[in-house]
């Protein structure tokens, strides 16, 4: 039988210390060729899109899929989970917190792989959800002293700085300018909905490691040209993927700063076979568009768990 998990379940159930073990495991299993990621494909009608993707996980057994609907009021999010050998459905999972906990565990996991051992300092671009995640995985794999966020949303952004104090342990300051939130930092995170650029790239220190994720749109990018010409080491969750949806390089490629051979992807990075930083002076970049993967290998653990812990409902099929 099938288990049914609800957004509540997942949030009893996963955190992100273990989602970003299990992230990272995937990723190693993706470049042992253990595991399979299959690109977003998005449906679109009047009013709605429907965005599908999938992996296979030979390692867990499983293979699944995430399938999500987005129109103007609402987003709606499910992850399945169907047994290798059999071909049966084991779980059909919520999964809007569960895809916000690991597009975080994924920057967590390039953050302790490309950012420098000695960070301490962040700068936020965004207030939502996906930026409570992502600060939440960053201050879990490395010590972080203080972290300057920036919002266009005053309001939003003091109470958000206010949460997150607390919920990180450590002290978050709203501030008045994106330079603020960039100049002087460790580490940078962009965790917005803007579709153009949220701060100049020639605000950026050198040793200076970015997570990029707000955007997985052609059309839309949080970085500008300056930052990707910058950055030594450009990491990708994937590459194949990114050329379809990261629009934060599509200026830099048309310009000649850079080039999709010269990146690299995460899973490499993981495995060793390629640095994610040479020096501490190296700007470095991750860019996440997210996988199903990700999604297929965080559902899986949930689901262990669900089963332990007796949680959830049986389907009848």
């Amino acid at each position: 039988m099938a288990l049914y998990l609800t957004e509540d379940d997942v949030r009893e159930l996963m955190n992100m210390e273990a989602a970003i073990e299990v992230v990272e495991e995937a990723f190693r299993r993706l470049a042992s060729g253990e595991a399979v990621n299959v690109p977003r494909a998005r449906a679109q009608a009047p009013g709605i899109m429907l965005h599908t993707m999938s992996a296979a996980a030979e390692y867990l057994g499983l293979v699944g899929f995430k399938a999500y609907t987005t129109t103007a009021k609402n987003s709606r999010f499910h992850v399945a989970l169907y047994d290798a050998g059999s071909g049966e459905m084991r779980a059909l999972i919520e999964a809007d917190h569960l895809g916000r906990l690991r597009t975080g565990a994924t920057s967590g996991v390039a953050t302790e792989y490309m950012a420098r051992p000695d960070a301490r300092v962040v700068g936020l671009f965004g207030s939502g959800r996906q930026a409570r995640t992502q600060l939440k995985a960053v201050c879990t794999v490395r010590r972080i002293d203080r972290v300057d966020v920036f919002s266009p949303n005053a309001e939003r952004q003091i109470a958000f700085a206010e949460e997150m104090s607390e919920y990180c342990g450590t002290q978050v300051v709203p501030v008045h300018s994106p330079e603020e939130a960039a100049a002087e930092k460790d580490i940078v995170i962009c965790a917005t909905s803007s579709k153009t650029p949220v701060f100049d790239g020639r605000a950026l220190d050198e040793g200076t490691h970015l997570n990029v994720i707000g955007s997985n749109f052609l059309l839309k990018a949080e970085i500008d040209e300056t930052t990707v010409r910058r950055a030594n080491h450009i990491v990708c969750d994937s590459i194949e993927q990114c050329r379809l949806e990261a629009g934060d390089f599509v200026e830099a490629l048309e310009e000649g700063a850079v080039d999709w051979p010269l990146m690299h992807e995460l899973c490499d990075v993981v495995s060793g076979r390629q640095t994610g930083r040479a020096v501490p002076d190296d700007i470095t970049l991750f860019k996440s568009v997210g996988l199903a993967i990700e999604d297929v290998a965080v559902g899986a653990e949930i689901l262990e768990r669900a089963r332990r812990e007796g949680l959830g409902r049986e389907l009848p099929f």
